[in-house]
């Protein structure tokens, strides 16, 4: 886990703490290869420098985000934005479901929309995998 990200962890109120440091653990462990780092004041890891997962604390939650959680099969994730990201909020660390995390991780490898080159394509979005 990055330095940064840890720090981010340590700053939230100690349920919300307990779910980050979940959630960057089952990150890390499941996508070994993706570059950690904090991105737009949030823990994001990116696969050749595109974002394929973040968290963010919100006012009542955690959200877990995966940017191209739209086109994943496996279920549980919640549209958000006008792109292919889809996300789920969590209140409490019991409500993370470490199996049907693992699953979208190992998505988010297989499926990605290439969000890296967003800008250069004036806001069109290519699939990569």
């Amino acid at each position: 886990m990055h330095p940064d990200t840890r720090k981010y962890n340590e700053a939230q109120a100690p349920d919300d703490r307990a779910i980050c440091q979940l959630l960057a653990e089952q990150i890390d462990r499941n996508l070994t290869e993706a570059e950690n780092k904090i991105w737009h004041a949030h823990p994001v890891w990116f696969l050749d420098g595109n974002p394929v997962v973040g968290y963010s604390k919100l006012k009542h939650c955690v959200r877990l985000l995966f940017w191209s959680g739209q086109s994943f099969e496996e279920e549980g994730l919640e549209k958000e934005g006008s792109f292919k990201a889809a996300e789920a909020r969590y209140t409490a660390v019991d409500q993370v479901d470490t199996g049907k995390l693992q699953r979208w991780l190992a998505e988010s490898r297989d499926i990605q929309w290439d969000y890296k080159n967003l800008s250069r394509r004036k806001g069109r979005l290519e699939r990569l995998k």
